[in-house]
């Protein structure tokens, strides 16, 4: 028998109706929720800030929904709702119970707050050293927090910061006892939670081939059948819209990467050496997934106040249009000097032109900077007029990546407010002798025409703190063959011009005939802090497939 591991939660505002959906469309054994997107630990420090909660209180929404139906059935429910304070979640869940007259064992995972210690603050991605004062710092942590509370008796496990997978591999230890040195049915369940921890991203949504999906106003959450040896099953309940495929898999499973070594703090899974296997109508098999031992070091999510910042955004139309964004510029730096503050970002994408400024003073980003942008406009250039009001500016925070050594790092369980131990781990080979096969393809050639990209080839694409990714799949080992050639760093850099001045990282993943681009920096200091009118790289993709490339004519027909 598979564990049924169903997804209700792809990040904090997904459907609340998706607990109930999923508990009620089918038979699942755990109920996993994700809530936790790097930018929502900034989002749940300014709320705890103004005194609200520090967790996501959508979570005891749905869980207000399901728990009696949960518990009835013994399905266990499993979230990292509990963000910045996972004790005060546990609790309200607790008083949530019994206000409902159900008696839930509740557990609370913690030690992934690393907020005040000492740290090492130097940049993961850029090797930069913070001088700011951290406000939140949270460690990623495993699935063997989750699996020691399951194994306890929790109905409810709820989590701080853990690696979105550990959201399924920790119910898989829990079911099928997995040691450290089990590496390859670890690497297996973080697969599957990688490819369901999205929602349904992994069922059709946000694909490029979208047109192909059924009934996406109705799209079913994801369902990860998980075995015992780390295969599993990617599906959905039936009667619902979307659909489970090799590619709408894929794409998931380019979502948000670097290297195909994917390193987690249970195992290192590698990418590379997923298999994919359209089994049966929304049924993909996802085997052959190899791991090794993880790092010794844990990810730590670090967030800092960097400022305030502003933008102002102006409608160019007409003639001479690059005149006009040179006059618009002069006009505004008359009365607010450029060197007044801290960054100034500036992007003309017709009819758009947006201007970003930053400063650690909020008078001078705030009424200052938007004010003196109105008062050009009787001044300005013919056809002015701003989609934008003048308004005060906004306070922005910094993602800022940094390691600790794992052995630094100390989960607690606790249970209905009692301490549960955890097992101690065995011991097990460091050295990662895991070797990766390199599987390569070719194309023979032939009569290419100018077409778009994306007429043969999907993408997708998103944030990873500064730096953003760029996923790109075909659908035939022979297409790949032609696209690994093809598409190369200069390649993209030409369809593309705008990365042109970013180092970009190109890994082959001929497995799933995809190609990974990682762009250093593109979204500067992360999400939060990125002055893009698409913060978070996700429309990168679609634009990199809608520019015309040399395709061989025969993909086309």
């Amino acid at each position: 028998m598979s564990l049924r591991v169903a997804n209700c939660s792809g990040f904090y505002g997904d459907r609340l109706s998706a607990a109930r959906e999923m508990v009620e469309g089918g038979p699942i054994d755990v109920l996993t929720g994700d809530w936790l997107a790097e930018l929502t630990m900034l989002i749940l420090a300014g709320n705890r800030l103004k005194g609200r909660p520090g967790y996501a209180p959508t979570f005891l929404k749905q869980l207000e929904q399901v728990l009696g139906t949960c518990l009835e059935r013994g399905i266990k429910i499993v979230s990292n709702a509990g963000g910045l304070d996972p004790a005060g979640c546990a609790e309200a869940v607790a008083d949530l119970a019994a206000k409902l007259g159900l008696d839930a064992n509740i557990a609370c995972v913690t030690g992934d707050d690393l907020t005040g210690t000492a740290l090492d603050l130097t940049n993961a991605d850029t090797g930069e050293k913070l001088t700011a004062t951290p406000l939140t710092a949270n460690a990623y942590l495993g699935g063997r927090p989750i699996a020691a509370a399951l194994s306890a008796g929790a109905d409810v496990v709820v989590t701080g910061r853990v690696t979105d997978a550990a959201l399924v591999t920790g119910p898989g230890i829990w079911r099928y006892g997995w040691r450290p040195g089990d590496w390859d049915a670890l690497a297996g369940s973080v697969v599957a939670g990688h490819v369901i921890e999205c929602g349904c991203q992994a069922t059709g949504g946000n694909y490029a081939f979208f047109t192909e999906i059924p009934d996406l106003a109705h799209c079913g959450f994801p369902i990860a059948e998980l075995q015992a040896d780390g295969s599993s099953v990617i599906t959905k309940h039936p009667g619902t819209g979307g659909a489970v495929t090799t590619g709408t898999v894929t794409a998931q499973l380019l979502y948000e990467i670097a290297a195909p070594r994917y390193p987690g703090p249970d195992v290192t899974a590698h990418f590379d050496t997923i298999s994919l296997t359209q089994e049966a109508p929304d049924r993909v098999r996802v085997t052959g997934v190899r791991g090794s031992p993880p790092p010794d070091t844990l990810k730590v999510a670090v967030n800092y106040l960097g400022g305030y910042r502003n933008t102002m955004t102006l409608m160019v139309t007409g003639l001479d249009q690059e005149e006009k964004v040179r006059v618009a510029q002069e006009a505004l730096w008359a009365r607010v000097p450029r060197d007044s503050f801290d960054d100034v970002h500036v992007t003309f994408d017709p009819p758009l032109l947006r201007i970003t400024v930053m400063s650690a003073d909020d008078r001078i980003a705030g009424r200052a900077f938007s004010s003196a942008v109105v008062e050009t406009g009787l001044a300005a250039y013919p056809g002015f007029y701003g989609l934008t009001p003048p308004g005060n500016a906004s306070p922005y925070g910094v993602y800022w990546p940094v390691l600790v050594p794992a052995s630094s790092v100390r989960p607690t369980v606790t249970l209905n407010g009692e301490p549960v131990a955890l097992p101690p781990e065995d011991p097990v080979q460091a050295e990662d002798v895991f070797q990766e096969e390199v599987r390569r393809s070719s194309y023979d050639g032939g009569p290419t025409v100018r077409a778009p990209l994306g007429g043969v080839a999907g993408a997708r694409s998103g944030d990873k703190g500064g730096n953003a990714n760029l996923g790109v799949w075909v659908r035939t080992a022979g297409q790949y063959g032609w696209l690994s050639a093809y598409l190369t760093v200069e390649r993209v850099k030409e369809l593309l011009p705008e990365l042109a001045g970013f180092r970009i990282d190109r890994y082959e993943l001929p497995n799933l005939n995809a190609v990974n681009f990682v762009v250093h920096g593109l979204l500067g200091r992360g999400v939060a802090a990125s002055p893009r009118l698409d913060p978070q790289a996700k429309a990168l993709g679609e634009e990199l497939r809608a520019q015309v490339a040399d395709i061989p004519a025969a993909f086309l027909t």
